[in-house]
């Protein structure tokens, strides 16, 4: 292998290398109240405009960071959520999928 694809080759793994951090340093993205799937579960990412006619299992106090589905600390304004992969929920949102910790 001659210098100049010696070079070439190492360059490529340091930037793919730098490309992989990169991403892994990237906060994961915000679900949106538009997807598919939060529309599926009535997601709304402030659980105090939760239509209590549309969904009458809503009770006041019921958010994403105190069901037992949020990945993130109960103090975090963002987490996962096992139902959206890795796409993160609103603290204080909600959907009908909450469940009691």
């Amino acid at each position: 292998m001659n210098a100049s694809r010696r070079q070439f080759v190492i360059g490529g793994i340091g930037m793919g290398a730098t490309l992989w951090l990169a991403r892994a340093d990237a906060a994961p993205p915000h679900l949106s109240a538009s997807d598919a799937a939060a529309k599926e579960v009535g997601y709304t990412e402030d659980a105090k405009k939760v239509d209590h006619a549309k969904y009458p299992t809503y009770a006041a106090g019921h958010t994403c960071a105190n069901c037992s589905l949020f990945q993130g600390d109960a103090k975090d304004a963002w987490g996962g959520c096992s139902l959206f992969g890795e796409k993160q929920v609103a603290a204080a949102g909600w959907c009908t999928s909450w469940t009691d910790m």
